[in-house]
């Protein structure tokens, strides 16, 4: 060990000596200001965009409107979680029984759940060394069947959305963007969520804008809008003229089919509104803080960084490492917490994770809420031979995941915490390659 610090693991003294902090950054951020905007609310007694005083504008409307005009798009609606938000966006593009639909084999198991919700199958393809969907993969997977692919920003970085929606255009497959993790994300100088037929945001409590619970649908169709809020909102009080229009005719084929109730409530409209103010300086400081920690690391041999389709418009939430092989991506990273860093290894055989695919066993094994089966087993779906396996399902990812270490950038930190975490690092390396 000449040369070298003793490794915190081995008795040493830890690089970084303050307090990790929980990685929700909207949720640690939030204060006064929400608190008075939901305040406001209450006093108000208005806790249902659809049904209250109607000189108190609903909250959900209005983020919807600023949501919109933030991220440059037509449409925005807010609904009550991003599952809720890819079954609309999945329901709005005509997604149903018979259809194939593609989403990448790391990202949360909802981003599938939401496909086979939709009565749809799920077809799951690699993704590449930037942790998003592979584009050459993408296209390989696609049938006759197939209607409509996911590409999902995971861990806040944006897919390769060019080369992607190229494909899909060629293809005639509809687009549906999971921004869940890349809330102010950009991809080419255009915010995230922008680019698909129907694109979905979650504002879950771990999220960028976090405030426990709830989503949000953007488009630039007006009929998948309206057809989205018919899925959002089966009462019906989204048509033209609000509760008094909900009778009208159809206005046109495929507008009006029972849907679903999973409308945002105004407490959570009202608590976004303040977030979506902060999410431009939250994404930036996290920018900033993980630029330093690189810059700090970047001379270590043996060390890969996640590679980016946009370096730019990454929100830059977590950091990624490639280290040389899965056994040194253990002990890396196990070495790093007793460092005091709040790192991990992103896949450890064994270690159940419902983003990786290799764990969705709820679909691997074909599970239904009932006992006929369906999707799988309807006779509009023309492929009965759709299997699935635990130990052979998307290799690539899986050797990818293996040897990927991460390490989560929340915008609280200090450039203190940066520079410990920087440390840290250089520490562990030093003694394991």
């Amino acid at each position: 060990m000449k040369g070298k610090k003793v490794l915190a693991i081995d008795g040493g003294i830890p690089a970084k000596t303050t307090p990790n902090l929980l990685m929700a950054p909207g949720a640690m951020e939030a204060g006064e200001d929400e608190k008075r905007a939901v305040c406001e609310v209450i006093e108000n007694r208005w806790f249902s965009r659809y049904y209250g005083p109607e000189n108190y504008p609903s909250r959900v409307r209005l983020l919807e409107e600023e949501f919109a005009e933030k991220m440059g798009i037509k449409y925005a609606l807010g609904v009550n979680s991003c599952t809720s938000a890819l079954l609309c966006s999945l329901v709005a593009v005509g997604v149903g029984p018979g259809d194939e639909v593609i989403v990448p084999a790391y990202t949360f198991f909802a981003s599938c759940s939401a496909i086979v919700s939709a009565k749809a199958i799920p077809v799951i393809a690699e993704i590449d060394d930037s942790l998003t969907l592979d584009p050459d993969d993408f296209k390989s997977k696609i049938t006759p069947r197939a209607k409509a692919v996911i590409p999902v920003h995971m861990r806040g970085a944006p897919c390769d959305m060019e080369p992607i929606m190229k494909i899909a255009k060629d293809n005639n497959l509809y687009v549906i963007e999971d921004v869940a993790q890349a809330c102010g994300g950009s991809y080419r100088g255009k915010f995230l969520g922008t680019f698909g037929d129907c694109n979905s945001f979650s504002f879950q409590f771990r999220k960028i804008l976090s405030v426990g619970e709830g989503g949000m649908v953007t488009t630039d169709d007006e009929q998948l809008y309206d057809r989205a809020q018919m899925c959002h909102d089966t009462a019906l009080c989204w048509r033209p003229g609000g509760m008094r229009g909900r009778f009208i005719p159809s206005r046109y084929e495929g507008e009006l089919f029972p849907g679903y109730n999973f409308r945002m409530p105004e407490l959570i409209g009202a608590a976004l509104r303040v977030q979506l103010k902060r999410m431009d300086g939250m994404v930036e400081r996290m920018r900033q803080f993980k630029k330093r920690i690189m810059n700090a690391i970047s001379d270590v041999k043996g060390l890969k960084f996640r590679r980016l389709n946009d370096q730019v418009g990454d929100t830059a939430i977590a950091l990624f490492m490639y280290l040389p092989d899965e056994n040194i991506t253990n002990r890396f990273a196990k070495a790093l917490v007793a460092e005091g860093v709040a790192a991990s290894s992103v896949y450890s055989k064994g270690i159940p994770d419902w983003h990786i695919a290799r764990y969705w066993e709820m679909i691997i094994n074909k599970w239904t809420a009932t006992s006929e089966g369906c999707p799988y087993t309807c006779p509009y779906y023309k492929n009965p031979n759709m299997e699935y396996s635990a130990e052979e399902i998307c290799p690539k990812t899986l050797k990818l995941l293996r040897t990927a270490i991460q390490i989560d950038i929340p915008p609280q930190m200090t450039l203190d915490d940066c520079d410990m975490i920087a440390e840290g690092v250089r520490k562990v390396a030093a003694a394991y390659l």
